[in-house]
């Protein structure tokens, strides 16, 4: 990121600096999403084959708890979360590989988040996973405050 009187400058995407660091990833859809009150949870979702999906994700107003679970059966991390903190202001960015469930809690009202998929969205490969699963105990830093029925009823793993 470049800083100076004017502003800021930064890249949100280089293919070449990825492929320098070993990961193929081509953006094929970018979406945007605004919620509007601190709390709201959106999450966990990820696309099975033959729609796999890796994701780069970015705050671009407010702030945002970001989680991403990996459920790569045959990886050593499987089952584990890693949560990092986005905003437009640290100009943070997460990369997510295929099969790792995504997430995010909004840390203030009216976080707009960006992120560019390596996938189409498939409503048939779209699966995710409960919030709050036991199997997983993801630690949300907020109470949750709005989420849609369909992230709620999510199944537990293993169900």
């Amino acid at each position: 990121m470049h800083v100076d009187n004017r502003g800021r400058f930064f890249r949100s995407w280089c293919h070449k600096e990825f492929v320098e660091r070993g990961i193929n990833f081509v953006p094929e859809q970018a979406n945007m999403g605004l919620s509007h009150k601190k709390g709201t949870v959106r999450g966990m979702h990820y696309q099975i084959a033959p729609a796999l999906e890796a994701k780069l994700v970015r705050c671009t107003a407010g702030k945002m708890f970001d989680v991403a679970l990996d459920m790569r059966e045959d990886s050593p991390t499987f089952g584990k979360w890693f949560g990092t903190e986005l905003s437009a202001e640290n100009g943070a960015m997460i990369y997510l590989p295929e099969l790792c469930a995504h997430g995010y809690q909004t840390l203030v009202d009216n976080t707009e988040m960006h992120y560019m998929a390596s996938q189409f969205f498939a409503p048939e490969a779209a699966r995710g996973i409960r919030f709050d699963d036991p199997a997983f105990n993801i630690s949300w830093p907020l109470e949750v405050t709005e989420m849609s029925d369909q992230d709620r009823n999510w199944p537990s793993y293993g169900a």
